[in-house]
């Protein structure tokens, strides 16, 4: 099956179209500010000669830059506006003037260590900054069908390849996000090169010897290149006293359990932390740093959809089942361990450690759509559509203009947004994400058609002749999606529908032209998740007839508030549950519970109920009760916490 260009898709939605009104309106330039506050852009004008000063940021800032190419153009595809051209223009003039005649673009060599390239492949990230490089490229490209900044993403393109390929283990990133950028390259190239190296890539992982050595060697190099950085800086500092004030903005802080930092050691020696411990048909457990994981899954789908090759699919299918009964939070939130920003044990779900970072829920996003294509199965769509509301989407604030980057599941008031930070990967990230959302609701193929998401939208689908799609939707706060067909001429196909997980075996209605489809499936009986959440509950409901003009689907969902409880084998959750409402996760947040102790409160589940709340963070539905002492709480869509100031937030509560 085959996805519809975000340009195709013309969305009308009520929940989603504001949100992606400050996306396109506030964020995007939200995000551009605080690339030229915290010195990011100014970085690419010191290596091209146009200023001077001194280079701020990690050796990764570069990334950060070229994801707000990508998010700009994605945006752009998605509303067109002069202002974000011209920015766009701008930046991609000074890409041209900062990147080196041969290709090579990575301004921390360039402006550090001129001549050195590709050391320290583990810990750098010279292959993933050009990866991110690359992805501007093509989504540019497609965005506008101009080829300036493709140009300079296939010079940089063909320096990694002529530089790399034939290459060993020790020739691989640790960081994936290069192998993902080089199929996208290909897709719309057919240079076959760029696939072969992203296959090169991802075949190599795992297969060397010594990693432990070469990591503790490569470490040793990167820490005497920081102490020759921090030097210049001291130098440059003496030299520029009215530069001293200037400080990156701080992350949010993450409490950690007990022997954190020696586990991420232990992780990293042994190549679990960057997916360097087995070859890929083997990594069949998540491990490690929990967006590199994702990005390396989703590199791997992808190049079986560009190259099919059964043999790899076990393993995806595996690490999958794998993530999402025993290694995944409630929210869909990924990575149990701060220190590592990654997967902990089996079960191993405490909510106030959960680092459960934006964009890991992201390279999940990315990976489900892929694994959706290939399959045809709905779970990778629920787990997608789950995941987009709570654990990406809580990654935004309502302004567009703060963010938050990790995202435990409980919070005793000292995680707050914040403007923008030292590592600001996730604001681009998400951005990307949601400006390209029209293109995860529909799939087809020679007379077949999947609904995978119920987004309200505008569409026309090629399926032998052109048919129009109105879809609408009340989603998440009501059940009711009318969908109607337009197709020029009669035209039998089978069209797909996915029934979420977090539906009841009575609670779906669906209607054709007023007539009821009976052929509804049936829930599979599966054993408990770690989470309560199983998205391997979705499916797809078949409709094969003969459509014409004006043809109706009206799909009814009842949307009961669930108390999900966690497996027994998650420690600290005897007695508790999370409350949900249709795709959403819901919390206490002490803002709207200032009198009740929300870490201790027993809630009394027969008194829920559900209330609109128009003059609430921007209009929610919210969920009201009694404590078994008689003490009334609201609790709040989790993606919405955080935005009224520090405060305290509990998903899981005594019921």
């Amino acid at each position: 099956m085959q996805p519809l260009s975000p340009r195709q898709v013309i969305l009308d939605d009520p929940y989603w179209s504001p949100r992606l009104a400050v996306n396109t309106q506030r964020a995007i330039f939200h995000q551009w500010e605080q690339l030229e506050a915290s010195g990011c852009i100014n970085n690419f004008r010191l290596v091209a000669g146009e200023m001077d000063g001194f280079r701020e940021g990690w050796f990764f800032a570069d990334s950060d830059a070229y994801k707000w190419l990508d998010a700009a153009a994605r945006t752009f595809a998605f509303q067109p506006d002069s202002r974000l051209n011209t920015l766009m223009d701008s930046f991609i003039d000074l890409l041209g003037r900062a990147q080196s005649s041969d290709g090579y673009l990575f301004t921390y060599n360039q402006f550090h260590f001129p001549g050195v390239r590709w050391t320290n492949l583990q810990i750098e990230h010279e292959l993933y900054c050009h990866g991110h490089l690359i992805e501007a490229g093509v989504s540019h490209f497609e965005a506008t069908g101009q080829s300036r900044l493709l140009q300079i993403a296939r010079r940089a393109a063909d320096r990694i390849a002529a530089d790399f390929l034939g290459g060993g283990p020790d020739r691989t990133p640790g960081h994936e996000e290069i192998e993902i950028a080089l199929i996208r390259l290909y897709r719309i190239t057919q240079q076959a090169p760029y696939l072969d190296l992203a296959r090169q890539f991802i075949e190599q992982r795992g297969r060397g010897r010594g990693f432990a050595i070469s990591l503790l060697r490569q470490n040793s190099q990167d820490h005497r290149r920081r102490k020759v950085v921090d030097q210049r800086r001291q130098d440059f500092l003496a030299a520029h006293p009215e530069h001293a004030a200037f400080k990156l903005p701080p992350g949010n802080p993450a409490v950690q359990p007990r022997f954190d930092q020696l586990r991420w050691m232990i992780s990293a020696l042994n190549g679990k932390f960057f997916q360097q411990h087995a070859p890929v048909r083997r990594q069949t457990v998540p491990v490690g740093h929990a967006v590199r994981f994702g990005y390396l899954e989703t590199a791997v789908t992808m190049l079986h959809r560009a190259d099919p090759d059964a043999s790899l699919l076990p393993a995806l299918e595996q690490a999958w089942e794998r993530m999402v009964t025993r290694r995944m939070y409630v929210t869909g939130g990924l990575g149990s361990l701060p220190a590592s920003e990654g997967f902990g044990r089996d079960y191993e779900l405490d909510p106030q450690y959960a680092y459960a970072e934006t964009c890991a829920a992201i390279a999940s996003l990315y990976w489900n759509w892929e694994m959706a294509l290939i399959h045809g199965e709905a779970r990778y769509s629920d787990l997608f559509e789950w995941q987009l509301y709570n654990a990406a989407s809580v990654g935004m604030g309502l302004t567009g203009e703060n963010y938050l980057f990790n995202n435990p599941l409980a919070c005793r008031g000292d995680i707050t947004r914040q403007a923008w930070y030292t590592v600001p990967c996730c604001p681009s990230n998400l951005s990307r994400t949601m400006a390209s959302l029209g293109s995860y609701i529909y799939s087809a193929a020679l007379g077949k058609l999947w609904v995978h998401q119920y987004i309200g939208n505008r569409t026309t689908v090629d399926l032998g002749i052109p048919v129009e799609i109105d879809l609408q939707s009340r989603l998440p706060w009501q059940g009711q999606v009318t969908i109607r067909l337009e197709p020029e001429t009669p035209i039998e196909f089978a069209l797909h529908l996915r029934l979420p997980s977090w539906r009841t075996e009575s609670g779906v209605s669906l209607e054709i032209n007023g007539e009821p489809f009976q052929h509804l499936p049936d829930s599979p009986a599966l054993s408990a998740t770690a989470s309560g959440f199983d998205p391997r509950l979705s499916q797809f409901v078949s409709i094969q007839r003969s459509w014409t003009s004006g043809d109706i689907i009206r799909l009814c969902l009842d949307l009961p508030i669930v108390l999900r409880r966690a497996h027994p084998r998650v420690k600290g959750h005897g007695g508790k549950a999370a409350l949900t409402r249709g795709p959403l996760v819901y919390c206490l947040e002490s803002v709207d519970n200032p009198d009740l102790d929300i870490f201790t409160a027993h809630i009394d589940p027969a008194s829920l109920y559900v209330e609109e709340a128009p003059n609430l963070l921007g209009g929610v539905w919210v969920l009201r009760g009694q404590t078994i002492h008689n003490q009334p709480f609201v609790a709040i869509p989790f993606n919405l916490w955080a935005n009224r100031g520090l405060s305290q937030m509990a998903v899981w509560v005594t019921a």
